[in-house]
């Protein structure tokens, strides 16, 4: 959620920032709306201080009296008028909350200006695209079906929830493994989470309301599976204040995670590209405004150094205004090569929020010195998703009789040397 003094007073700015992303909103129904808000909640107060005047002066009248009598009726009459605009009010209130939650937040100075993803930047890479030959997609190796059971996937649920078996599923573990590792030695606390949270908390994060088509919702509960840890991570600090002297704080989780991913279809979306379940070991951070940036180039490098380690080639990308995420006020893509399919593959998103989450979720610090509570910036970045990652391992370090050497960084926790 933006900061409405912004709205009020800089509105111009507001519309020119949010112009650049590709979500529609109007900041000019907006700003009427609030007048009209402005105006019912001091029409609501005035009949409110009317109210309890009128009672104030009936108790010091004689009961009984003409004048006692009189003012009952006048009390009666105001108190019905103060239930109406009360009424008016609180819908008036909840529409207005809305519409906040339908503002996106500003993309930094530093995000580049685009349209699309094809005006992403890219602003480093690491490795040799070049040193792998006649590698395959990883669904044409030899022992894939065997080891990632796609069809029974579709028996046991559908499209998009597979099996891994034997010493695949051992590789995901091991994978899993490293993830949580780096981020403890990177000084993340390591959360276990609920995979299904409320409204409120996917409100809190911005999944809601822009993403409710992505996610899976069980209407009974009204709880949604989790399309990423970010969700329950970010809102185990929710209403709650920091001490400055705390800030920065880590976390970091592993859940499997849960997208409906409509619409997609194709070769771009084969084996392991994507999947509706997956795992994921999320990090997010709790930051004072002051180094959120600072913090998200950190971010960043603790997701860089996995990929490193698993010696994946890779690049970074600064999203371009119009490819940005709703909360997000900056973010960079990681994307590994893959070498059996000749393209670039996203493996995490590490994006600074500023304060537009801390806001909704109400999470603050107090300042060293004293004064107002202030809301923090929050953080967060997938370090890393599996689906992926393991696809340019299974591309990357196939051999020519099909087997795929284990990285060399996994084998303390695979317990061999290949797989397949």
């Amino acid at each position: 959620m933006i900061d409405i003094k912004i709205l009020r007073e800089n509105p111009e700015k507001l519309k020119a920032k949010i112009a650049l992303k590709k979500f529609d909103c109007d900041i000019d129904a907006i700003i009427a709306f609030d007048a009209v808000r402005r105006k019912a909640v001091s029409e609501s107060e005035a009949a409110r201080a009317a109210q309890n005047a009128a009672s104030k002066a009936m108790a010091e009248l004689p009961k009984g009296s003409p004048e006692f009598k009189e003012k009952v009726a006048e009390l009666k009459a105001v108190s019905a008028k103060v239930k109406e605009l009360e009424a008016k009010s609180a819908e008036i209130e909840a529409e207005w909350k809305q519409m906040l939650l339908s503002i996106p937040n500003m993309p930094d100075d530093s995000v580049p200006i685009g349209k699309s993803d094809k005006d992403n930047v890219t602003v480093y890479t690491w490795g040799d695209t070049q040193k792998f030959a006649n590698a395959k997609p990883h669904w044409e190796l030899p022992f894939f079906e065997k080891m990632l059971d796609f069809k029974r996937g579709v028996k046991v649920t559908g499209a998009g929830f597979p099996f891994y078996v034997g010493d695949m599923a051992r590789l995901v573990r091991s994978l899993l493994s490293l993830f949580l590792e780096e981020a403890k030695n990177n000084g993340y606390t390591e959360l276990m989470c609920p995979i299904m949270v409320n409204a409120a908390s996917a409100t809190a994060t911005g999944q809601l309301p822009d993403k409710e088509g992505q996610m899976y919702h069980d209407a009974q509960d009204d709880y949604y599976m989790i399309p990423t840890a970010e969700v329950p991570v970010t809102n185990f600090y929710r209403d709650e204040t920091f001490e400055e002297s705390q800030l920065p704080v880590y976390a970091c989780a592993y859940t499997p995670c849960f997208r409906r991913e409509a619409g997609s279809w194709g070769k771009d979306v084969r084996g392991l590209n994507r999947l509706h379940q997956f795992d994921k070991v999320e990090l997010v951070k709790w930051v004072h405004p002051d180094n959120s940036m600072e913090e998200l180039e950190k971010l960043r490098k603790d997701a860089e150094g996995i990929l490193q380690k698993l010696e994946l080639p890779y690049r970074v990308l600064a999203i371009c205004t119009g490819d940005i995420g709703f909360p997000h006020a900056k973010q960079f893509d990681l994307e590994v090569w893959a070498a059996g399919q000749q393209r670039w593959l996203e493996v995490s998103s590490c994006s600074c929020f500023t304060d537009f989450q801390a806001r909704r979720a109400n999470i603050r610090y107090k300042p060293a010195g004293g004064g107002k509570s202030t809301y923090v910036h929050t953080l967060n970045g997938s370090g890393l998703a599996i689906p992926r990652v393991l696809a340019a391992i299974l591309e990357n370090n196939a051999d020519s009789d099909g087997r795929v050497k284990v990285p060399e960084v996994l084998k303390k926790w695979y317990g061999g040397d290949y797989i397949g």
